[in-house]
């Protein structure tokens, strides 16, 4: 049985520890603020409720296994799940929209048809038969495996299909997520519906991969779940799953180095001064006091943006048939991308907005309110100014009917509440790991150059998000129970 201490309580780090702890090991839990959870936040005020981090829940089967694999219990058994049906309404800058079914490929093609017509959702249709090529190729080694030593052999191949070219009699290969919407769907509409998804994990459509192709195809395939009373109840579950499986957990307590004896992880020390011995550490990554990359390592990622949040408490409640998420496209694409990703990055003056209206009554004080989230990527480290948040409400006053006139009141969360709450510099958000690109979008292995020493959540090995980190939980588990020669789930 060895003593394992985990630095932070973020998901990927209480998945790790839930399962580290039922093979046996001794797990303690420091984290440097008063909660678990991570992003996974709530903020409440006045009876409302909201999540400040992730919203929505894709690939629920992750944290299904992690309840299997801990106690052999349902995860359903701890929180209620809801299928999001429609899975997403878009509203165009031009003016039309389209509500998209859940994970049913015949009935996006039937809403896409009819919103942005004939064809149109032959094209998607068609888009996702190669999505998921590209997703085949690279679920194991992406997400169910640890990275492979000769990882750049993830970074050179692209892993969507090349497509035929009726005039030019050849195929030609994509190479960017742009291109993919470029070549193949042809209508503005249907490409700022497949950039969407990119932007949502802070990925510029112009520069990411082609493979990026597979965050539509997940959420296509397994659908998108809310959990009732918002994600932080998942969160809570998995906390009280570590806490039953007698994970201790040491709040307040900010690690300040990696202890090494003998060329070794062999504890941590706390800003206190005090060291806590151990036989393994497990890492978020960029604590002072870890290991640089080595040579032929993956590099972490240093230039993902963050978010801009406004939680608004409205009374009145939603309307009948109001989709649970919209997505607000902007007019001016080139200005968004420019804003977010050029040399000095700055916040788009019109930025697309995604708009969370759960209906949830567990986040209401009563049936005649609503609790909405919009959220806007803004570069990291980004000052908000009242124009900034001017420029998201009237962007969702296209998805809330009479929104300021329902406004009770409005609180915003900026990127300095994202650093302050995750430790990430700038209040940066982790994307999925994604092949191609020269390695661009791959994140450093869960193994490190130091013995005893192991990097679990969202800015490792596979990537952040969700279920990224509940695989990544799972790969680090594996590697500190069974060793180098883990492979995987079978």
């Amino acid at each position: 049985m060895a003593r394992i201490a985990v630095i932070g309580a973020g998901m990927g780090a209480l998945a790790a520890a839930a399962r580290l702890a039922v093979a046996g090991h001794r797990v303690v839990v420091y984290e440097r603020t008063e909660t678990y959870g991570g992003a996974v936040r709530r903020f409440e005020r006045d009876g409302f409720a909201f999540d400040t981090g992730p919203g929505l829940l894709p690939l629920p089967a992750v944290w299904r296994d992690l309840f299997l694999k801990t106690g052999k219990e349902a995860l359903e058994s701890r929180v209620e799940l809801v299928q999001v049906d429609p899975s997403a309404r878009h509203l165009f800058a031009d003016g039309t929209a389209a509500t998209l079914p859940n994970a049913s490929r015949a009935g996006v093609v039937s809403a896409l048809d009819e919103a942005l017509g004939a064809r149109a959702g032959a094209r998607w249709g068609d888009f996702l038969v190669r999505a998921r090529e590209a997703w085949d190729r690279t679920r194991r080694p992406l997400l169910e495996e640890p990275l492979w030593p000769d990882w750049s052999v993830l970074a050179e191949r692209e892993p969507y299909p090349a497509v035929p070219h009726k005039r030019l009699l050849r195929t030609r290969r994509a190479g960017t997520l742009a291109e993919v919407a470029d070549w193949e769907l042809r209508d503005p509409r249907l490409a700022a519906l497949l950039e969407s998804h990119a932007l949502a994990y802070g990925l510029d459509p112009r520069t990411v991969p082609a493979s990026a192709a597979v965050l539509p195809y997940m959420e296509h395939a397994f659908g998108i779940w809310y959990v009732r009373g918002g994600l932080r109840e998942l969160a809570r579950a998995v906390y009280e799953r570590c806490e039953a499986r007698r994970v201790a957990f040491v709040f307040g307590a900010e690690v300040t180095r990696i202890v090494e004896k003998d060329g070794r992880a062999a504890g941590v020390e706390l800003a206190d001064g005090s060291v806590a011995e151990a036989d393994r550490v497990l890492t978020p990554g960029g604590v002072p006091g870890a290991p640089a990359p080595g040579p032929g390592e993956v590099p972490p990622r240093r230039d993902l943006p963050s978010r801009l949040t406004v939680l608004l408490a409205l009374r009145g409640g939603p309307e009948a048939g109001a989709a649970h998420r919209t997505v607000v496209h902007t007019g001016d694409r080139d200005g968004e991308l420019t804003g977010l990703f050029g040399a000095a990055p700055e916040v788009p003056a019109r930025p697309t907005v995604t708009v969370l209206r759960p209906g949830d009554p567990a986040l209401v004080p009563g049936a005649e309110h609503e609790a909405v989230t919009v959220t806007a990527v803004v570069p990291a480290g980004a000052r908000i100014g009242s124009d900034h948040v001017e420029a998201v409400l009237t962007a969702a006053e296209r998805a809330v009917p009479a929104l300021r006139e329902r406004l009770l009141w409005q609180e915003v969360r900026t990127p300095a509440d994202v650093a302050r709450e995750t430790g990430a510099p700038g209040g940066a958000v982790p994307a999925p790991a994604l092949a191609a690109g020269g390695g661009a979008l791959l994140c450093p292995a869960n193994s490190t150059a130091l013995p005893g020493l192991f990097a679990v959540g969202g800015w490792a090995h596979p990537g952040g998000g969700l279920p990224h980190a509940g695989m990544s939980g799972a790969l680090v588990s594996g590697l500190v129970v069974e060793g180098p020669e883990f492979r995987g789930s079978q």
